[in-house]
């Protein structure tokens, strides 16, 4: 059977920053439906509703492609085991972070999870942490401290997406190992397969009935914008490491600060976007350097 040609790294990044942009509307139309739902639903009704909805999806999309039930089959069950186990703490941290803080704080806290993934993804994937990969993570950091300004109280719910920042940290290294042998559908249908049930035993299950009173944008959102959002990463990690695809994800930051502010009169803080520019700058840094890497490969 003739193989497809490998992609050049130009085209493996564009191909990164394309999956990673779908990433991030996916996960902003995410914290915007959980933040609405959660007027009706409890956090693991809604996270119920999620991995059934997706894996009704999947197993349609298998029905109409029958070629995908064979890409179900794994060698590596228990690190998806792993992975959903880890995930599924991570989520519901997160998504419970969503209900009761400012979005742009929860998802400023979420964003030290890509300093987490440098570290781990270079202890036990093997990437290499090049200066601008380094300097990507370093500027985000920055951005982070100039946001959070140290110092200033916090909301003690603040450690809900820190925590969450950390498992998600770990997730992301798990899951650039195993797309080297498992596929998007097998990834992502193992993902809600293993975390249903565990969102079934803390769910409310007459929420099913709910629903005919819950606000139906918000139900379609959490229905489709959570597997949108890992078929995205999952494909970016596909094409690029874990150290460059995760920085990538700081960008939610001015996304859902302007989001907070137009939909839930959350204050622009003018730190936030100065801070945003520094994570941005380290972003295309890191773009950049990636981009010339081909003359580099070699070496």
């Amino acid at each position: 059977m003739k193989q497809d040609a490998p992609l050049s790294p130009r085209a493996r990044l564009a191909r990164v920053v394309l999956w990673m942009s779908g990433a991030l509307i996916s996960f902003s139309t995410m914290a915007v439906s959980l933040r609405e739902l959660s007027r009706t639903l409890g956090v693991f009704d809604m996270l119920s509703l999620r991995s059934g909805s997706s894996l009704l999806i999947l197993l349609a999309a298998a029905l109409l492609r029958p070629a995908l039930f064979a890409q179900i089959r794994t060698k590596r069950f228990d690190l998806h085991l792993a992975r959903n186990i880890v995930h599924y703490g991570g989520t519901y941290a997160w998504s419970y972070a969503v209900t009761v803080l400012p979005l742009a704080l929860v998802f400023t806290l979420e964003f030290t999870a890509p300093i987490w993934t440098a570290v781990l993804a270079s202890l036990f994937l093997g990437e290499r942490l090049t200066r601008a990969r380094i300097g990507c993570v370093a500027l985000g950091f920055l951005g982070i401290l100039l946001i959070m300004r140290p110092g200033a109280s916090l909301d003690p719910r603040a450690l809900w997406p820190l925590a969450a920042a950390v498992l998600f940290a770990i997730t992301f290294t798990i899951t650039r190992a195993m797309t080297r042998n498992d596929s998007t559908y097998c990834i992502l249908f193992w993902m809600n397969a293993i975390q249903l049930p565990l969102n079934l035993v803390g769910a409310d299950w007459s929420f099913v009935w709910k629903l005919a009173s819950a606000p139906w944008l918000a139900v379609a959102g959490v229905c489709t914008a959570g597997l949108a959002s890992h078929f995205c990463i999952t494909n970016a990690f596909r094409h690029g490491d874990a150290i460059l695809v995760a920085p990538l994800d700081f960008l939610r930051i001015p996304l859902i600060a302007l989001v907070g502010w137009r939909f839930y009169n959350e204050p622009l803080d003018p730190l936030l976007f100065a801070g945003a520019a520094l994570i941005i700058s380290g972003i295309l840094w890191s773009l950049r350097s990636e981009a010339r890497r081909p003359a580099e490969a070699g070496a």
